[in-house]
Formats: structure tokens, C-alpha cells, sequence
């Protein structure tokens, strides 16, 4: 086990927003482990989710931070599970800096029960944005698997063709993952290594997920195994206000259509739904909207 650079490397999951990096050295495969927790409350304040739905978007958060802190090129990675079920919307993105923000759409009671019989049938739809990019990438396949680290691991083996394999847990106060994949060649190296941490993984708890540390957790579940851990990346929720982007949406709405709403209303109220933000405008608010030059660009 290569030293921990880390100063903390066991913070407990409620406090700590951090994913690490590492490798079985002699295996050729790689892993990643990721927890949520200041970041992940934030993401949820207010919203009063229902226990799966918590559980779901949890789950989607720790495995979104994970495929985008091993994205080739810096960007915006979004996932979206769309369904037709009671749970009609599962979404978060997170940019390069591994900033997350994401938001869930369902009733505010819900009973337990698969992602398939909650979300019904639906798709899973991944996003990718970079600077060198004309337009957004963007691959919809059919979600295939009763739980969210299943239908991750078809569509990472579909899309990147190495065996994946990922464990999920959530709650209110935190989400965690494990992300174990076998690069190019790994079964020359060890015919039966892909096999044997996969029957180690297979081990984890999710209070071991939602509480341990990068280290204790690799030492317990792979004891034998020669694993190099990276340095850590910090976590953190981003979401701030954007008036701007209110202001754009209501000038293209038109003066007309917005002193409209005034008049029956007495003010215009804009609910940002993925930051879970209010805006609200009155008359002068409005006006003053109206009035103001031009900024081009």
C-alpha cells in the first residue's frame, strides 16, 4: 500500500467531499472511491425527498463524481434518468473542478421499491460538454438494471468495453461509491485478479462506504492486493444565484407577456428548479429590467 499523502485520510463521510484514485499495481486495474457529505446535504436542503428518492440521487451523485474525475479532457459531465414512473427525473452534473449540483422530480411520498419500479420505463442519458467541442455529445441508452450502480455498470461496459463493476450508498447525510473497472490486458497479468477483487468488493457494506476512509476501506477489502492510492480531489456543491440568467429568459419572454403576469398576479416568481432557487420580481423590478441599455453579446 503506497503512503497516504493526505493528512486526514479518514474523516468521517459527514464531513468529508473528496474522491481518490487508485490502482492494483500488479493487476492492471483501477479503481476510484468517492464520499459526499457537506456537499451532498446541500444538494438536498429544502428539497424534503422521500427515502428512495434520496437513496436514487445519492447514488447518481457519488457515480457522476466518479466517472468525471476519470474524464480524459476537462468539462461538464450531466447524467439524467428519465422514466415514466412515479420518479419522472434523476439529474446531476458535475464541471472539471468536480463541482456537483442536481436536483430529483417525484412525489413528496413515495414507498421503497427497484429504479425500474420507480422510474418504469425510461432511458439514461449522458451529457459531455468541453471547451473544444462544436456542441454537446450526448448517448441515450435504456436503462437495464433494478438499481443505479447497475445500470452504471451495463452502460460503462457497453460504452468504454471493460468489465466495471460499482458499489452505491446514500442517505440524508451522505453518499459514497466505489468504482472498480479491468484495464486492456489485465487478464494476462493475473488470469484470476478481476475475479478475486471482485469477490472482495462484493464484501463492502454501505456503512463502510458512507464511513470509512479511502485507506482503511482498501486495506480491509483487499489486504493482499499491492494498491497505489492517488492524492485526493476535493468535492464540492456549486449552485449559486444567476440573475442574469433570469433577466435573458424574461427579456425573451417580452415585456409584454411579463407586465401580463404583473397584472394578474402582482409579481413574477421564477423557480430555478436544479439550484432550487426563487426568483421574484415586482412591478419596479420589471421595469427596471426593461429599461435597462442593451448589453450585447
Amino acid at each position: 500500500m503506497a503512503p497516504d499523502p493526505d493528512t486526514r485520510p479518514d474523516t468521517p463521510a459527514p464531513q468529508s467531499n473528496r474522491v481518490r484514485s487508485f490502482l492494483f499495481e500488479q493487476l492492471d486495474i483501477r479503481g476510484a472511491w468517492v464520499q459526499l457529505g457537506p456537499a451532498w446535504r446541500a444538494m438536498t436542503a429544502g428539497r424534503g425527498y422521500p427515502e428512495p428518492v434520496t437513496k436514487m440521487l445519492g447514488q447518481l451523485a457519488a457515480v457522476t463524481t466518479l466517472v468525471a474525475a476519470n474524464l480524459k479532457q476537462p468539462g461538464r459531465l450531466t447524467f439524467q434518468l428519465r422514466g415514466a414512473g412515479a420518479v419522472s427525473l434523476l439529474i446531476v452534473d458535475c464541471d472539471e473542478a468536480l463541482r456537483l449540483r442536481g436536483m430529483a422530480r417525484s412525489p413528496a411520498e413515495l414507498e421503497g421499491g427497484s429504479l425500474q419500479a420507480l422510474l418504469g420505463e425510461g432511458a439514461l442519458t449522458l451529457t459531455l460538454d468541453t471547451a473544444d467541442m462544436r456542441e454537446p455529445y450526448q448517448s441515450h441508452v435504456p436503462l437495464e438494471g433494478d438499481t443505479v450502480a447497475a445500470v452504471f455498470e451495463h452502460y460503462l461496459m457497453q460504452s468504454e468495453q471493460l468489465p466495471t463493476r460499482l458499489w452505491l450508498a446514500a442517505d440524508a447525510n451522505g453518499a459514497a461509491g466505489l468504482f472498480l473497472q479491468a484495464l486492456p490486458g489485465a487478464a494476462l497479468r493475473d488470469s484470476d485478479g478481476w475475479n478475486r477483487v471482485q469477490i472482495l468488493g462484493d464484501t463492502v457494506r454501505a456503512d463502510e462506504l458512507l464511513e470509512l476512509g479511502a485507506i482503511k476501506l482498501i486495506e480491509r477489502l483487499f489486504p493482499e492486493e499491492d494498491v497505489r492510492v492517488y492524492d485526493p480531489r476535493s468535492v464540492s456543491y456549486h449552485c449559486p444565484y444567476d440573475p442574469d440568467k433570469i433577466h435573458a429568459m424574461l427579456k425573451g419572454v417580452g415585456q409584454a407577456e411579463c407586465e401580463a403576469i404583473l397584472a394578474e398576479q402582482g409579481e413574477i416568481r421564477v423557480h430555478d428548479d436544479i439550484c432550487n432557487h426563487e426568483y421574484v420580481f415586482d412591478a419596479a423590478a420589471v421595469a427596471a429590467l426593461f429599461s435597462a441599455p442593451h448589453q450585447g453579446g
